[in-house]
């Protein structure tokens, strides 16, 4: 059975999809950008400052999901530009110290709402 996860604690989908939708084993997260739980979007900030803003908002789905940062088994990561991946790595592995799961990184024409970083996630419900 599939059940949508929805969480004050991250920004609103901006469009027709759900934050994260669960299994009984499995959560699936949609991409998460700079955006606070407000729906602010931190275009100005530094790819370090979208990364850490993409992934407060992606723990905090995985949370309402009922799974652990420990429990991620797969990200994908999209850059706007793929010379950001430095940048991007070095905040990204301050979240993932321990065991960091599978990782996909990506440069795409653009991201939603002029966004540098994008970052989805599947994990284990624990």
């Amino acid at each position: 059975m599939k059940e949508v996860v929805d969480t004050d604690a991250a920004p609103d989908a901006v469009g027709a999809y759900s934050q994260a939708t669960r299994t009984d084993e499995l959560v699936f997260t949609a991409g998460q950008i700079a955006l606070t739980p407000d729906g602010e979007l931190l275009a100005d900030a530094s790819v370090s400052e979208q990364t850490e803003r993409a992934l407060d908002n992606l723990l905090a789905v995985l949370s309402a999901a009922g799974a652990a940062p420990s429990g991620v088994v797969k990200t994908t990561v999209y850059l706007a530009d793929i010379d950001d991946f430095e940048e991007m790595n070095e905040a990204y592995a301050d979240y993932f110290t321990e065991s960091p799961p599978a990782r996909s990184a990506v440069e795409v024409g653009a991201l939603p709402k002029g966004a540098a970083v994008e970052i989805d996630a599947v994990a284990i419900i624990e």
